[in-house]
């Protein structure tokens, strides 16, 4: 696999400076752990049944069974950031794979070792349908069903957005940090907290409900996250940035938004 040098990274400055939010619960202090805190968000999940409903909110797999397949996914794929760090030969996970796309894009790009793995069923039933070559599986537990070190990429795309907890979010990202070999790429492409007056008034409305601002309900019956910068950088401490560009896309529900993606090295 091609080494990974870093390439026109985004200055640490430059991505706080995205969106400066007074009202970021997470802070910029971490645990003794190095992990930034939100109390008040892992206050509502103490006990077993609190963990159960972080779990469930986190999956909420009833929502994309029916909704995902009817869903348009745009995020774009960075092939010429891509072919810098990995060859047709490497082993790509598609993390939250919904209904193919990204991997059927790769797929028609040369890459072959491809697998998919996405907790709704009837995304990884659209999925193997579209796609037939390809390797999909469902996803029925937080740990994945791989060996560790065993692939050289995990695309992580529009899958924090749908990851509501910073627990659930930090669960994903440890689990790709144990599959991925290492050196090996994180790719993620989500979306940045809006400055658009509709979205804000969503994160102020639901931030009270679930300790965090940018967490907020659809009135499809989902619930979904946009991200702070600095939380995406405590996110991914584990991981050496390569890259971090800037793009705009449009959600599943037709919105323009401001989002980002970010190349991030799994550390020797």
């Amino acid at each position: 696999m091609p080494s990974l040098t870093p390439v026109n990274i985004c200055p640490k400055s430059k991505v706080r400076g995205v969106l400066d939010d007074s009202d970021y619960m997470a802070g910029e202090s971490g645990d003794n752990e190095g992990r930034t805190r939100n109390s008040k968000t892992e206050g509502l999940w103490t006990g077993s049944a609190g963990r159960r409903a972080m779990i469930d909110l986190d999956r909420q797999i009833e929502y994309w069974n029916r909704e995902g397949p009817q869903k348009s996914f745009g995020h774009p794929l960075n092939f010429e950031r891509l072919k810098q760090w990995l060859s047709p030969d490497s082993v790509i996970l598609d993390l939250g794979c919904g209904y193919g796309r990204a991997l059927g894009l790769l797929s028609e790009h040369g890459y072959h070792n491809l697998i998919g793995l996405d907790p709704a069923p009837a995304m990884v039933a659209m999925a193997r349908e579209r796609f037939p070559s390809v390797s999909f599986e469902e996803l029925d537990s937080p740990q994945l069903p791989l060996e560790a070190a065993s692939v050289d990429a995990t695309l992580l795309f529009s899958v924090l957005t749908c990851i509501p907890t910073n627990e659930g979010q930090r669960a994903i990202l440890e689990e790709v940090g144990r599959v991925l070999k290492p050196g090996g790429l994180v790719y993620i492409s989500d979306l940045w907290l809006q400055t658009d007056e509709r979205n804000m008034e969503r994160y102020a409305r639901d931030k009270s409900k679930y300790g965090t601002y940018g967490v907020f309900e659809l009135p499809e019956g989902v619930t979904v996250r946009h991200h702070d910068p600095r939380w995406i950088e405590a996110l991914t401490r584990d991981f050496d940035t390569l890259a971090l560009d800037q793009i705009e896309v449009v959600t599943m529900n037709g919105n323009p938004a401001r989002a980002f993606q970010l190349f991030g090295s799994k550390r020797n």
